[in-house]
């Protein structure tokens, strides 16, 4: 990607970034897959003064901070415009469509299209995994923990393993998730702190044969595997007291023909995968069901596991991609 248009310094540019859903039964800080859909945009203007200023805040009623370093985005931007040597600073309007809290990538997105945005202005754009290491500065912000399973698929799309060099997963073309966020907020760090307890080693073997199972099926495009893998018998255990309803739903899932089902990310969204997206459109219906039937609002979507990366929107001004 140049960063000049028709030859001359491109001034700004606006990047957008989807939402992610990470952990994904055994996966627990290593998988996670961008969804269709929801998503945070970040514009990005270039300006002489160096350093990072937030001049707006759009969208979802958020009390999101506004000072560069307290906030993902801005500090994404920052740690990018050093790790370049840019002479010049930015402004940057966040336009957030992913709730935080809700476990989904709400603050990985939003880091995410901040460095691709300001990565299109700079003299030499930086490869991707500078841009994931300075998207991952933010995310830490909010999770207090450098993981990218969902900062990993927010940038490179579809379903990813987020090693130290992340590596993509060829999801099977079949293969969606349903996802009900109920009105909850729940944050990672709190999220958290109910796993620092030790855990016994068979359950430690059980959930490695889970991944195990995970990995091959999704490999192979066997339904039964994916069955048999798509299980959390460490995390969900001890989050389940975080998300009411949470049995419920994920019975709903079960019930409507879900391969397994169980929490994105910290919660409180919880997520099925089916076969096809009109299964999975009819599991999000029955699990938003099912949290009214506790009393509870949810909202619900059905989205290919291989969602969209991250990318610059104004791609008439020449530019198709933040990659």
């Amino acid at each position: 990607m140049s960063p000049a248009v028709n030859g001359r310094q491109r001034e700004w540019a606006r990047a957008f970034a989807p939402a992610s859903s990470s952990n994904l039964g055994p996966g627990f800080d290593l998988l996670g897959h961008a969804i269709a859909g929801p998503r945070d945009e970040v514009l990005a203007r270039r300006v002489s003064t160096p350093g990072v200023r937030i001049t707006a805040l759009h969208g979802l009623p958020l009390a999101l901070p506004s000072d560069a370093l307290r906030n993902t985005a801005g500090l994404a931007a920052l740690r990018l415009l050093e790790r370049a040597g840019a002479g010049f600073g930015v402004e940057l309007e966040l336009h957030k469509g992913i709730p935080l809290g809700s476990g989904i990538g709400g603050s990985a997105a939003s880091a995410v299209a901040a460095v691709v945005a300001v990565n299109a202005l700079l003299d030499e754009a930086q490869p991707l995994d500078v841009l994931l290491d300075c998207a991952l500065d933010g995310e830490a912000l909010a999770s207090g923990a450098r993981h990218a399973d969902n900062v990993a698929p927010a940038l490179l799309g579809g379903l990813v393993a987020a090693f130290e060099r992340p590596v993509a997963i060829a999801a099977p073309d079949w293969l969606y998730a349903a996802l009900v966020t109920p009105e909850q907020v729940l944050e990672t760090r709190v999220a958290r702190e109910v796993l620092l307890a030790p855990y016994p080693l068979t359950d430690l073997v059980r959930q490695t044969h889970h991944l195990a199972a995970l990995l091959l099926g999704l490999q192979r495009g066997d339904r039964r595997l994916l069955r048999e893998g798509l299980r959390d018998v460490l995390v969900e255990p001890r989050r389940i007291g975080l998300i009411p309803g949470f049995t419920a739903v994920r019975d709903g899932a079960l019930d409507a023909g879900a391969f397994g089902a169980g929490i994105s990310g910290a919660g409180p969204t919880l997520f099925g995968w089916f076969e096809g997206q009109a299964a999975a459109q009819r599991g999000a219906e029955a699990m938003r069901a099912a949290f009214a039937l506790q009393g509870i609002a949810a909202t619900a979507l059905a989205t290919p596991v291989a969602g969209p990366a991250a990318a610059l929107l104004d791609r008439d001004e020449g530019e198709g991609s933040g990659r």
